[in-house]
């Protein structure tokens, strides 16, 4: 077959674009098409053509195939490799930027964690985690658990310490700002002292001067061999407590509500003096506001009805001190259910008693010396019905409970029904409740 090219690369282009093309010869601007399979040796060398370029038409290698493709193509390949290396190294970019932003926060926010530490009140000192680790020999002697974490005894020379260790101290920051904040600015006889704290990193800790008879509630639950309290140290307890609560409602800038009165929070020295401790949920009040409203907290049994409305004022102290008192003066628990079922809320037993004017069954037997005295120590009952009344305005200031306990005036008879019964006070049971632990010295 016999086409027309003007030159011999146009011959094997024509060629190689049809298919039945297996050969080409280029002779005097003729393409001579060969279709068919022959041998060249039957071809005279008197043919026209003979001495012409030949060219036979051979399929690719699957390798050449390939560098053909790499050599035609390389742009694309190029640009693949181009856009991975450059979609990783923003990648890593942004992942840099992003982790030294986080590190710089975190630093700006514990410097500032840092400052806020440093600009408090009082002259408080400061310890690191290590020192403090090291004076409670590895946190191994617990002396028993207070509000948001535990208490251990150490020894700063030849001083001895409680240091209260704060758990999931981020959850109590607050909790940790208001004790710190709180007792470092106040000092009173009957307010448990603090010494110190630490704050590094995520660990919280206080420490407070050693109260070497631990909390009241292992002098008046008969759980331990100690000998019962007689009514003179029973008494002088009460009137510690009040010149304490006293203190923190009306001595101070602002009025300091406790929020937790309890045995538990109450720590006796060698002498038996008692002090008032545990800060954690205290609240502060400006003078000129006459409720303030935040979140139910405290201990089941010790809590006043309006906590149910979560507008309290520091008369909700007064309720849990009128608690307490009861306890002290009939040397049980508020709530026990190891007493006949009639018998298990001290409250309503109380109301009970004081309706059929039967208060002196409620006195401690354990104690002759109280059975003496018992003349006192139901006027003792009169003072804590005063205080657990359901209406918040009428029970006394805590400065009017001084002077009642000290004899400066008289306790009158109060109308029972105004204290609410316990099934009546769904506060009572509004938060909950957990086991408690009573408390060495600390």
């Amino acid at each position: 077959m016999v086409v027309n090219a003007t030159s011999i690369e146009d011959c094997k282009q024509a060629c190689l674009e049809n298919c039945s093309c297996m050969a080409v010869l280029f002779t005097a601007r003729e393409c001579v098409w060969v279709t068919k399979v022959f041998s060249l040796r039957s071809i005279q060398s008197e043919v026209v053509g003979y001495n012409s370029p030949a060219y036979l038409k051979v399929q690719l290698s699957p390798s050449n195939e390939n560098k053909k493709k790499v050599h035609l193509n390389p742009s694309s390949e190029n640009k693949k490799v181009i856009l991975g290396a450059t979609v990783g190294a923003v990648t890593t970019f942004v992942l840099l930027v992003i982790i030294v932003t986080l590190f710089l926060r975190r630093r700006k926010y514990e410097e500032k964690d840092e400052f806020d530490f440093d600009q408090l009140p009082g002259m408080l000192t400061r310890f690191s985690f290590e020192k403090l680790s090291e004076c409670t020999e590895g946190f191994s002697k617990k002396l028993g658990d207070g509000g948001f974490g535990s208490v251990f005894q150490g020894e700063l020379g030849e001083e001895k310490v409680a240091v209260k260790r704060l758990e999931g101290a981020r959850q109590g920051k607050k909790e940790f700002l208001a004790e710190v904040e709180t007792i470092g600015s106040i000092e009173h006889i009957n307010l448990v002292r603090l010494i110190g704290f630490c704050a590094e990193k995520s660990e919280r800790l206080l420490v407070y001067e050693y109260m070497s008879r631990g909390s009241l509630d292992r002098w008046i639950y008969y759980r331990h061999n100690n000998a019962p309290l007689d009514w003179c140290t029973r008494s002088r307890i009460i009137l510690d407590i009040a010149k304490g609560l006293c203190y923190l409602h009306e001595e101070c800038r602002h009025i300091i509500a406790h929020l937790d009165i309890k045995p538990q929070n109450i720590l006796l020295d060698d002498n038996f003096n008692a002090k008032v401790a545990d800060f954690g949920l205290c609240k502060l009040i400006n003078r000129d506001q006459s409720k303030v409203v935040t979140m139910m907290r405290g201990t089941p049994g010790y809590l006043a009805p309006e906590w149910l409305t979560s507008r309290i004022t520091e008369k909700v102290d007064v309720y849990s001190f009128g608690v307490v008192l009861m306890e002290i003066v009939s040397g049980r628990k508020n709530i026990d259910n190891s007493q006949p079922e009639e018998d298990v809320q001290l409250i309503n037993l109380l109301r009970e008693k004081a309706q059929n004017n039967h208060l002196i069954d409620l006195i401690d037997r354990h104690v002759e010396d109280m059975v003496s005295h018992q003349e006192e120590v139901i006027q003792m009952m009169k003072l804590a019905i005063w205080c657990l009344q359901h209406d918040s305005i009428l029970r006394p200031s805590m400065s009017t409970v001084i002077k009642a306990l000290e004899g400066a005036i008289s306790i009158e008879t109060l109308d029972t029904n105004s204290v609410m019964p316990v099934q009546d006070n769904p506060s009572t049971y509004s938060v909950t409740s957990q086991a408690s632990m009573l408390s060495g010295p600390r």
